[in-house]
């Protein structure tokens, strides 16, 4: 009996510990990580020996040869490996100890292979990071044996031609840190000695900053200058920390070694003919080029050699190529710094070449260069230009620096917001990333071409004079006076403030409503988020993460930002403000915005569910919001792209807010009401707006909670169960649903309420439908929801939700259509936001948007949201991870949504009596059929748009003027 208990009792512990590991949270990861640096160990436990049958033996006890024999190298602390169970988290691996799939971690989005790369990172910038003291255990890790596993990894992962051409970026970007061949990441290390040394010695910073924003050779003369100016204050680990930078200076500047590469691609066995022209330059005499020549040269060649590496039967050939491609790169960027065209036709020719090499080198995807490829092509054929077309050509280069930069971080995001969460220096390797590659100077060159059209347009902006701040550019037309804040890392763990500006590197998906906002790079055009601050005429603009560096010594400042009709952009200190522009503040202009929701009509008295079918759009506000009516509506205009639906109104959710609420003595409803009307008291005895919205928000925290634990009648539950029946044709729990929160605020003529309350996906058990029903309904009164209606309506408490349920599609993928041109353009055009899977654009991903006119399909951005999640016939949600190799939308879909957009103008335009406008449609497709799930009224902020003083600001530009490609610039 007492050996089956130890046995039970071993067996429980295994299973706990290998299936039930305790997630640890980030404070303990971060003691953890602390306590590695001081440990003369690290994370590693003593040196052992692995034999190759499996056993593990001390390190005075090697393999024997009788048994394969084996590599030595340190075992981990048992810490280290709760972390790989519980956070799957992977410090200082060794990988000489991992099996290559593991390594890889596919189903992971290659999370393993990232962390590793990340960890070479913080050891280079933090002297070791969890290695600090442990580098020096002697024998720890065997160099030897970490290459020929890196060089096995490589041979094996690059035979698959899909995985080299799904992730070209991602495998080159690996190389340089996954030892194989005797090579080092030396850009990164220049850049991590040069900051070490400024944060040791702060008047270094200036020449940190030029190595790490504008690298050329001539850094060597100025770091040398620095230490014979400074010598008498340098002390002698400083001297050596600047020996050691100038070391890796000079390896980083030092001419390619042509010959070594010619023997290089002597190893190459395959005879394909495709290595000719790679050869040729290789060989040939390159005293007479120029740094042009030879971006030029490079560039083609790189080009050539992504386009074709998959014709190398062999993986050992694919892995020379890729190290020379790196190789080649190297000196990309070191030649086109110095390439410094002077006129206008130069530099429209060396954006074309910098365009190309983003593609050469994995920053944009083959399908997507194609796109923008014929927007240059035929540039450079006449003697003249346009305005109109050096702008347009200006927006492209823009664009594709932006989508690099978003492919950066869509490979690396998500396992860098992890580490930050530990610690915070994980934030600088995508920073990094991007400054070794071609898009820092195609940024830099595309900022000359926009800061030349924007003084022949007089289009300029202004803001805190920083530099490069012609990548600035307004989307939403506003403007507003608040403090500044920059919020440069994960957005997430940002409480906002109505009253301020924010700077974001992506902004939060259910961002509470604020009184500006800037966002690097413009995202998703019709996000929720996007689509409430257009409605609310909140200035937001684009702008690039090097401007966003630039503000971030203005955060905590008061400052005052526009954004005019036309995207030029305005952003000053307080005591820089014009008398016009104080003047804007000197009373608050909301209340001229306000509007109360219509509540004569509701029908509160229908207490029993509505099939769908039933209701049309007029129903809005009465029986239930707009979404149901619509869909209703949407039904029976276009029955084979609708699902079946059935609704609770708003009868039913006032029937339960009658009852009484525990503790209190009244209902719900009377709590609510005598909430709001206490507002109004503090309010009339000169409570301050803080003090109200506290309480405010105090009071419906607690509505909020009661709600989730109502009571549900039995007859209501019980006619729940029927229709489920009777509609979906089977019991409730066997069909999974969507309950769409559906107020009587949405989509009133002059706010759209959008993304504001609750859906949930894809629910199935009974339980959690029940459940589920009571969050909806308690999702009205959120700060979120609460705070954004504030903004616009005067009765806030007369909000009433209805619910619509509909069965689940699990589409392919999903997003959202804008029937008019937004920011780009006509009113007969098409904005359209996809993303793969459910829920598709409308949270801020960063989708696939297209402007779609009646003969193009105009791709304004690709996706680069790398997870997404599909909806499995056993309810809940599943992620998943997808590339970018491909582009989301095919031409047949394209052709599909002509037609709905089409439809929709005809059939639900004709039957409204109101002047046309354009609606804001959210649909997706499933082995290509369309299936259609919301049309509401898109709603703009026309206030915004028709400020004098927006108008004053905006520059009247001709966009036929000519001129001349021999320019200077």
């Amino acid at each position: 009996m007492k050996n089956i208990t130890l046995i039970y009792s071993i067996c429980i512990l295994i299973f706990t510990s290998t299936t039930f590991a305790q997630k640890k949270s980030h404070s303990d990861i971060k003691k953890i990580v602390e306590a590695y640096k001081k440990d003369i160990r690290g994370p590693y436990y003593r040196i052992k020996w692995f034999c190759k049958d499996g056993s593990i033996r001390d390190s005075k006890d090697p393999c024997p040869d009788s048994i394969g024999g084996g590599i030595q190298h340190a075992s981990f602390k048992e810490s280290a490996l709760d972390l790989r169970k519980s956070n799957h988290l992977f410090f200082a691996e060794i990988l000489a100890s991992v099996k290559k799939d593991d390594f890889l971690d596919e189903k992971n989005n290659y999370s393993r292979l990232k962390q590793y790369q990340i960890g070479q990172y913080l050891a280079s910038v933090d002297d070791g990071w969890v290695l600090k003291k442990g580098q020096y255990y002697r024998g720890a890790v065997q160099s030897e044996d970490e290459e020929a596993w890196g060089k096995g990894f490589y041979e094996t992962i690059l035979k698959d031609d899909t995985f080299l051409n799904s992730n070209y970026y991602l495998v080159r970007q690996s190389l340089k840190d996954i030892p194989h061949n005797g090579d080092s990441n030396i850009a990164q290390l220049m850049r991590s000695e040069s900051k070490v040394l400024a944060e040791e010695i702060p008047d270094f910073m200036d020449i940190r900053i030029k190595i790490h924003g504008n690298p050329q050779k001539t850094d060597i003369y100025l770091v040398q200058s620095y230490i014979k100016k400074n010598a008498s204050k340098i002390s002698a680990k400083e001297k050596k920390a600047f020996d050691k930078l100038l070391l890796t200076m000079n390896e980083f500047y030092a001419p390619l070694n042509y010959v070594t590469i010619a023997n290089e691609l002597a190893k190459v066995k395959d005879k394909n003919g495709v290595l000719k022209t790679l050869k040729e330059f290789i060989n040939e005499d390159k005293s007479n080029f120029t740094p042009r020549d030879i971006v030029q040269k490079i560039t083609n060649n790189l080009d050539f050699l992504r386009f074709n590496i998959t014709l190398f039967e062999s993986s050992k050939d694919r892995l020379n190529l890729l190290d020379l491609t790196n190789q080649l790169e190297k000196i990309l960027l070191i030649e086109t710094q110095n390439w410094k065209p002077e006129t206008l036709e130069e530099t429209i020719l060396k954006t074309e070449t910098l365009i190309c090499a983003s593609y050469a080198t994995g920053l944009v995807e083959a399908w997507e260069f194609d796109v923008v490829k014929p927007i240059f092509s035929n540039t450079l054929e006449n003697e003249k230009t346009t305005l109109e077309q050096l702008n347009s050509l200006v927006t492209n280069a823009r664009r594709i620096v932006e989508w690099s930069t978003s492919l950066v971080k869509a490979n690396y995001q998500e396992d860098v917001n992890e580490y930050a969460t530990f610690e915070s220096l994980a934030y600088g390797f995508i920073d990094d990333r991007i400054r070794n590659s071609i898009t820092l100077n195609l940024g830099e060159t595309v900022s000359k071409l926009n800061a030349f059209a924007s003084k022949v347009s007089e289009v300029n902006n202004d803001v805190m004079s920083i530099e490069n701040q012609d990548a600035i550019r307004g989307l939403n037309p506003g403007y507003a006076f608040g403090k500044l804040i920059v919020v440069a890392g994960n957005p997430d763990d940002v409480e906002v403030n109505t009253n301020n500006i924010y700077i974001f590197q992506k902004p939060p998906s259910d961002l509470k409503p604020v009184a500006g906002i800037m966002t690097v790079s413009e995202g998703n055009l019709v996000s929720h988020v996007q689509l409430l601050a257009r409605n609310l005429g909140i200035p937001n603009a684009a702008l690039s993460s090097e401007n966003l560096n630039s503000l971030e010594k203005y955060s905590n400042k008061n400052v005052f930002y526009a954004v005019s009709s036309k995207g030029n952009v305005i952003l000053k200190l307080e005591n820089e403000m014009t008398a016009i522009e104080q003047k804007l503040f000197d009373k608050k202009e909301r209340s001229k915005n306000m509007i109360e929701v219509p509540t004569d009509k509701l029908k509160l008295d229908v207490s029993k569910i509505i099939n769908m079918r039933d209701v049309k759009a007029t129903d809005s506000g009465i029986l239930c919001g707009p979404k149901a009516a619509n869909l209703g509506e949407l039904k029976n205009l276009f029955p084979d792209k609708v699902v079946e639906g059935i609704i609770i109104p708003f009868g039913i959710f006032k029937t339960h807010m009658n009852k009484e609420m525990p503790n209190k003595n009244m209902s719900y409803w009377e709590f609510l009401n005598s909430t709001f009307a206490q507002a109004k008291k503090l309010k009339t005895n000169n409570a301050s707006e803080e003090e109200v919205e506290n309480f405010l928000i105090r009071s419906l925290k607690e509505l909020h909670s009661a709600i989730l634990n109502i009571n549900l009648d039995s007859n209501f539950t019980q006619d729940l169960k029927d229709n489920f029946s009777s509609v979906f044709g089977d019991k409730i729990g066997n069909v999974p649903v969507f309950l769409r929160s559906d107020t009587n605020m949405e989509d009133l003529k002059e706010f759209t309420g959008a993304g504001l309350n609750l859906t949930l996906f894809n629910i199935l058990e009974e339980q959690k439908i029940i459940q589920g029903i009571k969050e909806v309904w308690a999702s009205a009164y959120t700060e979120r929801s609460f705070k954004w209606r504030q903004k616009y309506l005067l009765n806030p408490e007369n909000v009433y939700p209805s619910i619509l349920i509909i069965p689940s599609v699990d589409v392919d993928y999903s997003g959202v259509m804008i029937t008019k041109g937004i920011n780009q353009g006509t009113e007969e055009d098409l904005t359209v936001a996809f993303s793969r899977g459910a829920g598709g654009a409308v949270d801020g991903q960063s989708a696939e948007t297209r402007l779609i006119t009646a003969e193009t399909d105009y791709l304004l951005s690709p996706a680069r949201q790398a997870d997404y999640i599909r909806l499995p016939i056993n309810g809940s949600t599943k992620k998943y991870y997808t590339t970018f190799s491909k582009p989301i939308l095919n031409p047949r879909n394209v052709n599909d949504i002509r037609e709905l957009a089409t439809e929709i103008r005809s059939k639900i335009g004709a039957k409204s009596t109101e002047e046309p406008h354009a609606y804001d449609v959210e649909f997706g497709f499933k082995d290509n059929k369309l299936w259609l799930f919301q049309i509401r009224p898109f709603v703009e902020n026309k206030q915004a748009k028709s400020s004098d003083y927006l108008n004053s600001i905006a520059p009247k530009v001709n966009m036929d003027t000519e001129i001349k490609l021999t320019e200077k610039i």
